[in-house]
């Protein structure tokens, strides 16, 4: 037996909910396969795949309390009352997961309907990271010395001046960790935090919960309809669905200049910003603001999301640029909690 689970269905980042909302409304028969795919190579211990059977199977007992809808209700006005009666009797399906281990080798394969599985991903990375670090008996910092360094990182980013969130819940060493993490972050008067992917996290300490939309978005439309009409049917059905509320495009699903091809100046104008998540930060604040530009628009009236693993460096090099162009806003995706 062990005691890592999730505590509560918002437990999760905020774009799967958003995504979930449309695609209720856009897809309610399409089929989805998503596959766990272990990048960094690790080793899991004997028995991992019975503790996260275990955790799994818990999650089923979780659904949407009437705090949380209100609190979703009065945050998010442009989700409406039928997705969220909907999100009020959903629950997780456990058969939808299949797990197996061979060795020290996970696999995790999620299918399904896809409005039925698409709140999986990011629950099932938080507790494979967790369990991970638990079960290898790898040790953390104190908590006295997470919240030091996270006010730390948080005051370096806001002696630049920079604007920032939390996005660390697929990653995070473990809930406690990231409940640290935002206890630090929130202590502050004068921080330039402005919230976090984390719904739960965002209710718990009253900031704002952060997320358009994930790349499973633009794959979709690209198995639906083909690769071409990928990037301009997955806006075009973004708009539908939200009507300019949520107005931030990933830009990198297929490539960013593939991206600006179909980024025509209808979506450069309807869309508040973009999201950089690949490649040169900088060479991409280059292209955004000549794309800007070329179609007329005023690029101070926009912005970008870096969220592409940042650190502080980076963060500081991206930002002497911006300023040099008169361009201020950013917001740095959090690393793995250590």
């Amino acid at each position: 037996m062990n005691d890592v689970r999730l505590n509560s269905i918002l437990d999760n980042d905020f774009y799967k909910i958003t995504m979930q909302n449309a695609v209720v409304k856009l897809f309610p028969s399409s089929i989805v396969k998503y596959e766990f795919i272990n990048r960094g190579k690790h080793h899991f211990p004997e028995g991992f795949d019975v503790a996260l059977r275990e955790a799994v199977n818990k999650m089923a007992e979780l659904k949407l309390t009437k705090d949380e809808k209100k609190f979703m209700a009065r945050t998010c006005p442009y989700i409406d009352l039928p997705y969220l009666d909907f999100l009020e009797g959903y629950h997780y399906d456990p058969s939808e997961v299949k797990i197996h281990q061979e060795g020290g080798d996970l696999s995790v394969i999620v299918e399904g309907l896809w409005y039925r599985t698409i709140l999986w991903e990011v629950p099932l990375l938080a507790l494979i990271s967790e369990l991970h670090y638990e079960m290898n008996h790898m040790e953390r910092d104190s908590n006295e010395v997470v919240m030091s360094k996270t006010i730390e990182k948080a005051d370096s980013l806001g002696r630049l001046g920079v604007t920032f969130a939390e996005f660390g819940t697929r990653r995070r060493h473990s809930y406690k960790v990231q409940n640290l993490v935002m206890e630090a972050l929130t202590q502050k008067k004068d921080s330039t935090f402005i919230g976090s992917s984390n719904v739960h996290f965002a209710m718990k300490y009253g900031v704002k919960p952060i997320g358009t939309h994930a790349h499973e978005w633009f794959m979709f439309h690209a198995a639906e309809y083909g690769f071409k009409m990928a990037n301009e049917l997955a806006l075009e059905h973004w708009v539908d669905v939200y009507r300019g509320d949520l107005g931030v495009a990933l830009s990198d699903t297929y490539t960013t200049d593939v991206f600006f091809q179909q980024f025509d100046k209808k979506f450069a104008k309807l869309f508040d910003g973009v999201r950089h998540d690949s490649g040169d930060a900088l060479e991409f604040a280059d292209k955004t603001i000549a794309h800007y530009q070329k179609n007329g628009i005023n690029p101070m009236f926009k912005y970008i999301i870096f969220s592409d693993a940042l650190n502080l460096e980076k963060v500081e090099e991206i930002t002497k640029l911006l300023q040099r162009k008169n361009w201020y806003f950013i917001r740095n995706r959090n690393q793995p909690y250590q």
